[in-house]
C-alpha cells in the first residue's frame, strides 16, 4: 500500500529501525532479513537525504533528524493502524520475542529469579537479555530506545516514564569480627572513623547513602571504591570496612553462619526506592504491556517480602 508515492511498510520499518537502533534487530522484530532491512534502510536515507543510523563501535547512533523523527513517526503508525482498523497482538505462548533490559546489579540480583519464573511459565519461547547498568547512564538520551526497560534507583535521572517496584531500607554491613561491632550494633562516631567501602555509579551521581551522610556532616573515610551494590559484601570480609547496603542484599550475605553481620544504622531510615522507565510510547504495543504487568508482579512478589 502507498500513500503520496510512499510505501507504507517502509514507515513501519522506519518506526522498527529507529526504535532499536540496529539493523539485524529489526529485522528480527519484523520477521524480515537483513538484505531486506538494509535495503529498507538505504531507501530511507535517500528519502530524507540523512543517514538516520550511524554507525558508533560495534552498535548504531541514531543521527539529530532520527531522534526528532522517532515519536513523530511512532505516532504516525499508531494513528495508521486505528484508521485501518489493525489492532497489534501478543500472544505470549507462541511469540519468541526478545525483550532487552538494563539493571542495576542490585536489581538484578533481587528481581531476576521473580521475573524469570514469571515469563517462563507463560511464554517459554520470550527471551530475556539482561544488560548491566552502564556508568553516566541518566546523561544518555539513547538508552530507552536501545532497551525495553530499565530497572534502578530512583534519583538518578533517568528518562522517561517510570513505575515503581520495590522499596529497600539501608543498613551497615561489616564483618563480624569488625572491633566496633558491640551488640550489632555501631554508633555514628563508629562510622565517622572506620574505613568504608562505598559504592559508586557514576561522577557525578549521589546515593541515598551519600545524602544522609553530607546532612550529618560525617566525612567518611572511604578506602575502596566498587561499581555498584553487588561487590561490596566480598570487598568487607575479613577487614575493618564497613559499608551501607540495601537491607535485601544484605540479607543474601548474612544468611546461616557467615562471616559478615548486619547493624542497624545510627541515623534512621533511608530509603532506596527501585522503578522501571520506559518510553511512554511502549504502552501501545501489547508485548510492551504484557512485560510491563510481569515487572509489576514481580515488583510486588519482592515487596511482599520483609527487608
Amino acid at each position: 500500500m502507498a500513500l503520496g508515492g510512499t510505501d507504507l511498510n517502509l514507515l513501519v520499518q522506519l518506526k522498527v529501525l529507529l526504535e532499536v537502533g540496529n539493523v539485524t534487530r529489526a529485522g528480527q522484530r519484523l520477521s524480515l532479513g537483513q538484505p531486506t532491512m538494509s535495503a529498507a534502510l538505504a531507501r530511507l536515507r535517500r528519502k530524507f537525504n540523512d543517514e538516520l543510523l550511524t554507525r558508533s563501535g560495534r552498535d548504531y547512533e541514531l543521527t539529530p533528524l532520527a531522534v526528532e523523527l522517532l515519536p513523530e513517526v511512532q505516532r504516525a503508525v499508531r494513528l495508521m493502524s486505528r484508521a485501518l482498523q489493525v489492532e497489534e497482538s501478543f500472544d505470549p505462548v507462541s511469540s519468541d520475542r526478545t525483550f532487552r533490559m538494563m539493571m542495576s546489579d542490585y536489581a538484578i540480583a533481587v528481581i531476576h529469579e521473580q521475573l524469570v519464573a514469571r515469563v517462563s511459565a507463560l511464554a517459554p519461547c520470550v527471551r530475556l537479555q539482561i544488560y548491566p547498568m552502564r556508568p553516566n547512564l541518566p546523561f544518555s538520551d539513547r538508552v530507552l530506545l536501545d532497551y525495553d526497560a530499565l530497572i534502578g534507583p530512583r534519583g538518578l535521572g533517568f528518562p522517561g516514564e517510570s513505575r515503581a517496584l520495590w522499596r529497600d531500607r539501608m543498613v551497615c554491613l561489616v564483618d563480624k569480627r569488625n572491633p566496633r561491632l558491640r551488640d550489632g550494633r555501631l554508633t555514628l562516631a563508629d562510622l565517622a572513623e572506620l574505613p568504608h567501602a562505598s559504592a559508586a555509579f557514576g561522577p557525578t551521581d549521589l546515593t541515598p547513602v551519600d545524602r544522609v551522610f553530607s546532612e550529618l556532616g560525617v566525612n567518611r573515610r572511604i578506602e575502596v571504591t566498587v561499581a555498584g551494590w553487588l561487590p561490596l559484601p566480598f570487598v568487607i570480609e575479613g577487614t575493618d570496612l564497613v559499608a551501607v547496603v540495601p537491607a535485601r542484599l544484605a540479607r543474601l550475605h548474612t544468611a546461616g553462619d557467615g562471616p559478615l553481620a548486619v547493624a542497624e544504622p545510627p541515623f534512621g531510615e533511608v530509603v532506596l526506592a527501585e522503578a522501571y522507565w520506559f518510553l511512554p510510547d511502549r504502552l501501545a504495543d501489547p508485548a510492551h504491556q504484557w512485560l510491563f504487568a510481569r515487572l509489576d508482579e514481580a515488583g510486588a512478589a519482592v515487596s511482599a517480602g520483609a527487608a
